[in-house]
């Protein structure tokens, strides 16, 4: 999600904190906040997946390969 839009929803934030919100600004602050949780969600699922960590047997477990990416449809 680019500034813009994270500037946008602070914008309508602030709008709604002071004088209120129309419909349709009611609607697109849903949908920014919507597509900004996805996009969280999705940077922290990368970053989740690319973790790996030794046992104390000394092997390493892939957790991206043991839990991860099962948003994608294919079996893990």
């Amino acid at each position: 999600m680019d500034q813009k839009k994270i500037d946008r929803i602070n914008t309508l934030y602030h709008k709604s904190q002071a004088v209120g919100l129309t419909e349709e600004e009611k609607e697109e602050q849903a949908r920014l906040r919507r597509e900004y949780i996805a996009a969280i969600r999705g940077s922290l699922r990368a970053s989740l997946n690319n973790i790996s960590i030794q046992e104390k047997d000394g092997s390493i477990t892939d957790l991206g390969k043991k839990y991860g990416q099962k948003h994608s449809g294919k079996p893990s």
